[in-house]
């Protein structure tokens, strides 16, 4: 997970995983093996999208996605993970999607930066 964060928001992202789900890297990967149903998200600013993302993503980034959810994903009982750069800013993101009636909504813990340590695949074409 990301480091230097200040103490009073990683307060509220502490509060808010109590009201969350969580899911691992290995999770995500697991359910990419089965094929199973789901929207990834990647709830990231434009230019880190832009730079690189995990294969399939869509991108909503977190400063629009309660505005733009209901457009790209209407179905609020669709299957829907999260992430960002480290799973904090993607279990902000997610509470505010229950808040919606999203109700199959949960985040990557350890985001993009635990993907590529991992060493998993990377798309770092240029998004058109």
């Amino acid at each position: 997970m990301a480091t230097n964060h200040g103490v009073r928001f990683e307060r509220i992202v502490d509060a808010v995983r109590t009201q969350i789900a969580e899911c691992t890297i290995a999770d995500v990967v697991a359910r990419q093996k089965r094929e199973d149903q789901f929207v990834l998200v990647d709830v990231r600013e434009d230019r880190e999208f832009n730079a690189a993302r995990i294969p399939g993503a869509v991108h909503i980034g977190k400063g629009v996605i309660e505005r733009d959810i209901e457009e790209k994903i209407p179905d609020t009982s669709a299957s829907i993970v999260l992430y960002c750069g480290g799973g904090y800013r993607s279990a902000l993101a997610a509470v505010n999607l229950q808040q919606m009636g999203y109700t199959n909504v949960s985040s990557m813990d350890g985001g993009f930066r635990g993907w590529k340590e991992a060493g998993l695949d990377v798309d770092s074409l240029p998004c058109v």
